[in-house]
């Protein structure tokens, strides 16, 4: 049985002093969590946060990765230097970066292999606007934009891990009911079953304010492998009882 991934995406957010108060308080808190747990830090804190959780079971995880693998790209940053910092995990197609970055579901698949080929684990995110949910096209959505990175992944496939965040609740308070969750989730699941004979490896996460309030519940269905938490993951406490419902 593979063992749950909870991981906290801090987005823009952090300090040097704010990020040392919360990892060491994580890495205290959670002690030997039944399952494995990352954070994902803003790149210019990134060797700040390998330097803290040395030695613990906190994994590292970046928010972004370039296309490119090297070169004339002011600004990106490559797989291979995500590497070198020890880097586990990698966000790509994160609803933020597709809102307001344009990044395209061919853009999100070449993130993807870039992490894929330097030894990273991509978490894939996919997830429908509110306006497609109410147009009944969460399914055509999701699968279309999954469809692309098993497309140019192939039988890397099981080696990503997958992270369904609604849109029209990140950020906003509103959660999708554990019900409408595990749709999507299994949908995502008999997607990649078709795509992979190793499909039972891949980890499904779900996103999109899971708090300590709604983890046990929304972790309690039976294709959520997990969380990828925005605002829960930036308080010490809220963040630790995700993590014991990941039981």
């Amino acid at each position: 049985m593979k063992k749950k991934l909870i991981a906290g995406n801090w987005k823009m957010n952090g300090s040097l002093a704010a990020n040392e108060a919360l990892v060491r308080a994580l890495i205290s808190g959670m002690g030997q969590p039944a399952c494995d747990v990352a954070v994902a830090v803003p790149a210019p804190y990134l060797a700040q946060v390998a330097g803290i959780a040395a030695g613990s079971v906190l994994a590292l995880a970046a928010q972004d990765v370039s296309v490119h693998e090297a070169g004339a790209y002011t600004g990106e940053t490559s797989a291979a230097m995500l590497k070198e910092f020890g880097v586990r995990y990698v966000l790509v197609g994160h609803s933020e970066r597709r809102q307001y970055h344009g990044e395209s579901d061919t853009v999100v698949a070449v993130k993807a292999q870039r992490a894929l080929a330097a030894g990273i684990t991509p978490i894939v995110c996919v997830g429908e606007t509110l306006a497609e949910r109410e147009a009944g096209q969460t399914e055509v959505v999701v699968k279309r934009q999954l469809a692309a990175v098993i497309h140019l992944n192939g039988h890397c496939i099981s080696e990503i891990v997958v992270a369904y965040e609604p849109v029209w609740a990140i950020g906003t308070g509103r959660t999708a009911s554990p019900e409408q969750a595990q749709q999507v989730h299994a949908v995502l699941r008999a997607q990649l079953a078709a795509a992979s004979e190793h499909a039972d490896r891949i980890r499904l996460l779900y996103g999109g304010s899971m708090n300590a309030a709604n983890a046990a519940q929304l972790l309690a269905q039976p294709d959520i492998d997990g969380g990828l938490v925005g605002g829960a993951a930036l308080k010490a406490q809220d963040f630790l009882q995700i993590i014991a419902a990941a039981q």
